[in-house]
């Protein structure tokens, strides 16, 4: 199996807990003997859905048919999984215990909400990053003030930080598993007049104490995030755990409906549902708006997951341009912000900051 095979395996796996036809095709290719695990291991891991696989197969009784070496492992890293996922869960109850405490309401926010919604048959599924949650930009520094009197602390010298990002530096407590993002924005600046807290905070539901988007929303910041957020409309990508999600909320709301709330950003979300039915390989789930774009954009994601040396080269050529346009942008600011100017002279003055950009342990 190449990667593109190995790609639209995994994908069809994914949705065989409602999906017919797909189970009914996941069920030949194994059966056949063509699935190569390797691959398929190698593949999930990256795009953090392994366990969401284990646990997809194990509901359609398919277990029996792979390695026994292969489900031990995979049964084992998704006992980690759930484990470290319900640390997450405690952890983020008592966030939210802290700050509503405070007359604060955080709105929990990707996979953390996930979880806490229980989106998921099993919370093994969702691999999480850090714990996110939205907050009023009135009432950030507050949220800051009370998290740092919690013993909560930055992982990077505040001095080093500049304030036009969506969300605070991480922050980290001893004794609690995950890092936090405090987000007072949930895109990048050119993007923030069509979704922002004042956008969503009409909408927001309650459920188990918790706040949380509205599912139309969590449907848009998921693929707000992945497209615009991470560049990944440029780099031409296809990020399983975001499709994932979405496949999963399109139980719960209209996605194409959804993005429809936003038409000045529909071209770059409505390629994202192409991708996921595509990859899913279903459009009953997952709607789009078929047009000329779609089907162009579709066409290229194709064929540079035909020649994975075509496809790194335009990785590496959106990631230099993505980053020059950034850093270009900060030392631009240098010349009449002071901000600005502090931090890229504390780069460039930083032992430890070369050692890291040359792959080289810090030596903190």
């Amino acid at each position: 199996m190449n990667y593109k095979e190995t790609l639209l395996f995994v994908g069809k796996c994914l949705t065989i807990t409602h999906d017919k036809q797909n189970l009914k095709l996941v069920k030949e290719d194994i059966v056949s003997g063509n699935v190569g695990w390797d691959n398929v291991v190698k593949l999930s891991t990256k795009h953090y859905v392994f366990p969401a696989l284990y646990c997809t197969l194990k509901r359609a009784n398919f277990l029996h048919y792979l390695p026994e070496e292969l489900v031990n492992y995979m049964k084992h890293i998704t006992d980690l999984n759930r484990e470290r996922n319900l640390q997450i869960i405690e952890q983020a109850k008592e966030i939210n215990e802290l700050l509503t405490t405070n007359n604060i309401t955080p709105i929990f926010l990707k996979g953390t909400a996930f979880l806490l919604q229980n989106l998921y048959y099993d919370i093994a599924e969702r691999m999480v990053g850090d714990i996110d949650f939205l907050v009023a930009k009135e009432d950030a520094t507050l949220v800051l003030e009370i998290l740092k009197n919690d013993t909560y602390k930055f992982t990077i010298e505040e001095s080093t930080y500049l304030d036009n990002s969506k969300h605070y530096p991480r922050m980290v407590k001893k004794g609690c598993i995950n890092a936090i993002e405090v987000h007072r924005e949930m895109t990048l600046k050119k993007y923030r007049p069509y979704f922002n807290y004042d956008v969503v905070k009409t909408n927001l539901i309650t459920s188990n104490s918790y706040i949380f988007l509205s599912f139309k929303d969590q449907v848009l910041h998921t693929i707000i995030n992945k497209q615009l957020n991470d560049y990944g409309y440029l780099y031409k990508s296809i990020a399983l755990r975001n499709c994932y999600d979405l496949y999963l909320l399109s139980y719960k709301t209209d996605t194409l409906k959804a993005i429809k709330q936003i038409p000045t950003l529909f071209k770059f979300l409505n390629v994202f549902l192409c991708n996921a039915s595509f990859v899913f390989n279903t459009q009953t789930y997952i709607p789009f708006e078929k047009n000329k774009q779609t089907t162009n954009y579709q066409k290229s994601i194709i064929k540079l997951l035909d020649s994975p040396v075509k496809y790194k080269n335009h990785h590496l050529r959106v990631q230099f341009l993505v980053f020059s346009k950034s850093r270009m942008n900060i030392i631009r600011k240098t010349f009449y912000s002071k901000k600005h100017f502090i931090f890229v002279s504390q780069r460039l003055t930083n032992i430890n900051w070369y050692k890291r950009k040359l792959g080289f342990k810090s030596a903190l």
